[in-house]
């Protein structure tokens, strides 16, 4: 009794997938005696590797899953208030802010929690969204495409903007003034050269993307290609540091004529 007590007392932890699931799982395969001494780092992970990869691949689903489920179509919100409600609802359920015409900034609370005072402004539009640090991707921003009055988006650290993104917000060009896309990771040269469409934009940030290779050489082609816009990203000191520097002349080389 007391031996079928001990091995159950092993075995739960990891049964139940509790909190001490690891611990039990280190007792329950801890060798005993002599094999204890030939049992090696090594061979344990290699053994029980299996078992950290398929935990990985678990939380890595789960992660998937709430992207999509954060990223999913109001269709049902668009039909019955319209697309500047269904739009704003896209954004505040994820965190974000939304500031409609005449009105004050919308924003979600400590919890996530936001007031639907804002459902009674269906035929207010949307003049800037604050997506700042959302789970935005490519299929949730059909959302923001219909707010043709849009002026202002920030989508600072945004962590599935993407080139593919930037090509997908062309609709939003004859109203956006301004445009941040600070600190997203997944920006590249290719997309900022999707802006082209965006010459009513007075402002882009383009600051801290390390996608990009050449900062600096980088905001030079932008402000070329927007020339009406304030483009804030690599400072000048950048864009000489990043030009290759000039060959000392040998002194005793020919002096040209």
């Amino acid at each position: 009794m007391a031996a079928s007590r001990a091995s159950l007392s092993l075995v739960a932890p990891v049964w139940n997938r509790g909190t001490r699931g690891v611990r039990g799982l280190n007792r329950m395969v801890a060798p005993q005696g002599n094999q204890r001494k030939r049992r090696t780092l090594v061979q344990f992970l290699a053994d029980h590797f299996y078992d950290v990869q398929a935990l990985r691949e678990y939380f890595l689903h789960k992660q998937a899953l709430k992207v999509h489920q954060e990223n999913r179509s109001v269709n049902s919100i668009k039909n019955r208030y319209g697309p500047y409600i269904a739009g704003a609802f896209s954004v505040l359920k994820q965190g974000g802010a939304v500031k409609f015409q005449g009105q004050e900034w919308i924003r979600p609370n400590g919890r996530g929690q936001f007031s639907l005072d804002f459902l009674k402004f269906q035929a207010v539009p949307v003049e800037a969204v604050d997506a700042s640090g959302c789970t935005l991707n490519y299929s949730s921003l059909d959302n923001l495409l219909p707010l043709k009055e849009l002026q202002s988006l920030w989508l600072q650290r945004c962590p599935h903007v993407d080139d593919w993104c930037l090509s997908h917000l062309h609709p939003l060009a004859d109203s956006l003034q301004e445009l941040s896309l600070a600190g997203c990771p997944r920006i590249s040269e290719r997309g900022l050269a999707c802006l082209h469409h965006f010459q009513k934009l007075r402002k882009l940030d383009i600051s801290d993307l390390p996608s990009v290779s050449d900062p600096g050489l980088t905001r030079i082609l932008v402000e070329e290609m927007l020339p009406n816009c304030e483009v804030l990203g690599a400072d000048w000191a950048q864009v000489l540091k990043s030009a290759p520097e000039e060959q000392p002349r040998d002194a005793a080389g020919p002096v040209p004529a």
